[in-house]
């Protein structure tokens, strides 16, 4: 006779902290159910916003010439090594960046943000980051502070944990680290 095999079954929920494990007896059919719980995984949102879907073709002398795609898909291997998971969004769309970090707090342990633009000028943005209790780090991928005067100032800076600019792609990996260690250090806050 064969020995039992489990199945497992996760949870699509990345929040349901439960695994459900089927084990069968294929004479009988008998099935027994055992529950574990598993731990909670860190779930991190990366936001680029507007013209960041031009990345590699759009001024390659000042953002570089690694496509949004490439640029996400480094980050997403670089979690993978932290053991976090990693979900990217883009949108030209300054409402929709604000729904997005609104609604951060349910699923996300922090958020990465690339607000592009909308860093000199969104009030809005600025408002819901800091109407929400997670951390949220700043990236640009120029030096922004190294620019024309006008895109010196950031409104988002100032209620975000922190802010990493001028190391174009790479930026995003170092506010990943950053994030992960700030989350990992206080725990309890958030």
């Amino acid at each position: 006779m064969k020995s039992n095999k489990p199945v497992i079954y996760w949870s699509k929920n990345r929040f349901l902290p439960y695994t459900l494990v089927l084990y069968t007896q294929p004479v009988r059919l008998v099935f027994r159910i055992a529950i574990f719980k598993r731990a909670k995984c860190m779930n991190i949102l990366l936001i680029n916003g507007p013209n960041l879907q031009l990345l590699g073709e759009r001024e390659p002398d000042v953002y570089g010439t690694q496509s949004l795609e490439d640029s996400n898909g480094k980050v997403k291997r670089y979690a993978e090594e932290l053991g976090v998971q990693l979900e990217t969004r883009q949108t030209n769309a300054e409402g929709e960046i604000v729904q997005w970090i609104g609604d951060a707090p349910k699923e996300f342990n922090g958020i990465i943000i690339n607000p592009a633009a909308y860093t000199h000028t969104s009030i809005a943005i600025r408002d819901a980051v800091a109407a929400i209790r997670i951390p949220v780090v700043e990236v640009h991928l120029s030096n922004i502070h190294a620019r024309e005067e006008f895109r010196r100032q950031s409104m988002t800076a100032p209620v975000c944990i922190g802010q990493i600019c001028g190391f174009n792609v790479q930026g995003y990996e170092l506010a990943l680290k950053g994030l992960v260690e700030h989350i990992n250090k206080h725990k309890d806050e958030y």
